[in-house]
């Protein structure tokens, strides 16, 4: 095991966020994701170490539209099908946050590995 000098966000969608997927593709009744359908699509971002609560409502204020952005190209690309107004407001109501102070890397054989995000490969299924 290997202890990061990051925290960790985990990232989970509301039903807000489920009624706006759903809104991209009108569907009817049953066909509709539900809250428990997406429950598995958490992020997590690693973050710099946060050791108070006030350090990570800053951090967390400071890139809202960073993480609102990602997580609402991981459903829907065309940014002309997002909702209007990308504030502090829409990402409260869209996204729970979970904190954690500590990450580990449980990995003793792959070394850790980074590169940056390229929405394209992010995007990419099994079927292409």
């Amino acid at each position: 095991m290997k202890l990061l000098n990051r925290s960790a966000l985990s990232v989970k969608p509301t039903q807000a966020f489920v009624d706006w997927v759903n809104s991209l593709e009108p569907t009817v009744g049953e066909d509709d994701l539900t809250l428990d359908d997406i429950a598995g699509e958490n992020t997590v971002y690693l973050i710099p170490e946060m050791d108070t609560p006030e350090a990570l409502h800053g951090y967390i204020e400071e890139r809202y539209y960073d993480i609102l952005e990602s997580e609402l190209r991981a459903w829907e690309e065309d940014e002309r099908q997002w909702p209007e107004s990308l504030n502090w407001a829409l990402f409260e109501a869209f996204l729970t946050l979970e904190h954690s102070y500590l990450a580990v890397d449980l990995d003793d054989e792959a070394e850790l590995e980074t590169s940056e995000v390229d929405d394209e490969l992010l995007m990419e299924t099994d079927e292409e």
